[in-house]
């Protein structure tokens, strides 16, 4: 694959907060395809590996996968259940490591896969054990992973902390923490889809 060139852009969760930034400005350059639970060019529910190839199989071949997408419980730790922990497990964990899995096959040589995560994965606060865990564990996937994939094949995680238009909705559960400009977190997926690096935690937050 040709650096600067255009390519072909599949990103799961282009329609939410952060998503639809950061199609906003890939589309200036690249051509875009969102994914959605309920909405965009093509539906997928990221927590059914069923959905996710048959995602794929519709889209055909990609030069560039990014995921934005996946769901954890947030609750005291004393209430979490079971089946609450598996919710991030099975949604946000497995569902970016099945897009991997099966998405590597529908990757161009040369490829990349952004994953997401967060601030929780270094600075975790009340009521976050399992979105924690979850993150936690996709950063040391990715570092696994990117030793093994083949074909030229990158994969990054961008890492966020509180972005300021999600403030008014997640402020509350983060005191005392500097909220980050959504330009800056935009970058880090360009960075990830655009640059060379592969096995990166890009953490896009000043220690709170």
């Amino acid at each position: 694959m040709v650096r600067g060139a255009t390519m072909k852009l599949l990103i799961i969760g282009g329609n939410g907060t952060i998503g639809k930034k950061v199609s906003a400005h890939l589309s200036r350059k690249h051509e875009v395809i969102i994914a959605g639970r309920h909405s965009g060019d093509v539906t997928v529910d990221i927590a059914d590996s069923r959905s996710i190839k048959a995602m794929f199989d519709t889209t055909g071949k990609i030069d560039a996968t990014l995921c934005i997408a996946g769901e954890a419980k947030w609750a005291p730790f004393d209430s979490l259940t079971e089946e609450d922990f598996y919710i991030g497990l099975k949604s946000k964990l497995m569902g970016q490591v099945n897009l991997v899995r099966i998405g590597q096959d529908f990757l161009s040589s040369g490829g990349s896969f952004t994953l997401t995560t967060g601030i929780l994965a270094d600075y975790p606060v009340a009521m976050t054990a399992s979105a924690a865990l979850v993150n936690g564990a996709i950063h040391s996937f990715v570092k696994a992973v990117s030793l093994e994939l083949e074909n030229g094949t990158r994969i990054n995680v961008v890492s966020s902390g509180l972005v300021v238009d999600a403030v008014e909705k997640y402020g509350t559960y983060f005191p005392g923490h500097n909220p980050i400009p959504m330009q800056k977190v935009v970058n880090g997926y360009v960075k990830s889809v655009e640059g060379k690096g592969t096995g990166e935690i890009i953490r896009m937050y000043d220690n709170c």
